[in-house]
């Protein structure tokens, strides 16, 4: 196992944009990843909970959040931006994987600086906050979405889809506004289903895949008590397995640490390398309790060249 220090990911994503993409979890992943750009240590608490403020870690607000309406609704907007001598990271806050404020970004991408790297997630807004009835329409609006990026993005730009992680059994908290109370009990089956269309039509638009639900189903203890969000360790583990990842698309093997070094904190904990970024190999019987199988109703015809868009059918 190895550390993914400070330096590594400096010289790792050194002259690269990178773009997040997602809900407060993305945001988190954001936050970690701006952090870790610039020293050896983890997010506090007020760090993790903390939405649409002014500056986070020398990174600046660029649209929504206290410069807008505080809410938690679906409209709610907050894109953050973190900017070095040799690096740009940005954060866009979505609800939806496909939707005119999407289109609204990826018009930037198309007229102005491509990113060399995309981690994206959109899930759990998706399935609760709109339609009861989703699957249709999350299945179209993946399709959308990942038919945009691999036309819009060069052939080089790395698209990591990193799949929702496990839900409590009961959530609280300001994401379950009084509207949706009532779909709690069953929004961690609803993440499942959708996690299995989300990373199978990925893997079809060949983006890469990270499985974060099945990489933390033994690492509840790292959630918290909200049953949604996740803490310190855990995102330095997410931000971990990212760059790992990006460096083996990349063919770069991480520079050693030096021998000697000092944290701010408590070093990161380590990465769990064993578990890296894996081809998508479907959703098994330990994701589920014994009797859901909600599943099946998922068809090959969906994913075939009638479905997915592009030249002739091809991706």
């Amino acid at each position: 196992m190895r550390n993914i220090t400070h330096r590594q990911a400096r010289q790792l994503l050194h002259n690269k944009f990178v773009v997040v993409l997602g809900d407060s979890i993305q945001r988190s992943v954001y936050k970690d990843l701006v952090l870790l750009l610039q020293k050896d240590s983890y997010l506090t608490l007020s760090q993790l909970k903390s939405k649409g403020e002014l500056s986070f870690e020398q990174d600046s607000l660029v649209e929504g959040g206290r410069l807008g309406h505080m809410t938690n609704g679906t409209e709610y907007r907050e894109v953050r931006q973190y900017r070095s001598d040799h690096h740009l990271v940005r954060f866009y806050f979505i609800t939806r994987v496909f939707s005119h404020y999407m289109e609204s970004i990826l018009a930037d991408f198309k007229r102005e600086l491509k990113p060399d790297v995309v981690i994206v997630n959109s899930c759990v807004w998706d399935v609760s906050r709109y339609n009861r009835k989703w699957v249709k329409e999350y299945k179209e609006n993946l399709n959308k979405f990942f038919w945009q990026m691999k036309t819009i993005l060069p052939e080089e730009s790395l698209i990591m889809w990193n799949m929702t992680m496990p839900l409590g059994k009961k959530i609280v908290g300001g994401f379950l506004v009084p509207e949706i109370e009532h779909v709690g009990p069953a929004l961690r089956y609803d993440v499942i289903e959708a996690n299995f269309y989300s990373a199978t039509l990925a893997d079809a638009y060949g983006l890469d895949v990270l499985d974060l639900h099945f990489l933390f189903r033994f690492s509840l203890h790292h959630r918290m008590k909200d049953g949604v969000h996740w803490n310190a360790v855990a995102h330095r583990q997410i931000t971990c397995l990212l760059l790992s990842h990006a460096a083996q698309a990349w063919g770069v093997e991480l520079p050693k640490p030096p021998a000697t070094g000092e944290y701010n904190t408590a070093p990161p904990t380590p990465c769990p390398m064993w578990q890296e970024l894996r081809p998508y190999e479907g959703i098994g019987p330990h994701f589920y309790e014994d009797g859901f199988s909600t599943l099946a109703h998922f068809s090959a015809g969906y994913l075939s060249s009638d479905n997915v868009e592009g030249n002739n059918g091809k991706i």
